[in-house]
């Protein structure tokens, strides 16, 4: 992981990228070919990202692409889990079953 603090949302980890850059909303949006204002609503966790995007983020920043999945698919799931006022228990459930897919796949 980058020198980011641990634990940010995908639209902090981009907006601390942004901002460590000294890009501009506009400068960013451009080079992604996304609108500014669907940059800023990512950057405040209003809109979340596609895998193209993100793909052309990390192109743009440099930064690893798998570390921005990670970023984006870690609020997916935390998202869910306060969504829906799960208990964290679920993640172990989730974890077990993940195991047992993969063993189903090979």
């Amino acid at each position: 992981m980058t020198d980011l603090k641990k634990y940010t949302t995908f639209g902090e980890h981009l907006r601390i990228l942004r901002e460590k850059e000294g890009f501009t909303l506009k400068e960013v949006a451009t080079n992604i070919e996304i609108d500014i204002s669907l940059l800023a609503k990512i950057e405040r966790n209003e809109r979340q990202p596609n895998k193209p995007l993100i793909k052309k983020i990390s192109d743009f920043f440099k930064v690893d692409e798998k570390e921005l999945l990670n970023e984006f698919l870690s609020d997916q799931i935390a998202y869910k889990i306060l969504d829906e006022d799960a208990d964290l228990n679920i993640l172990k459930v989730a974890e077990n079953k993940i195991k047992y897919g993969i063993t189903k796949q090979k």
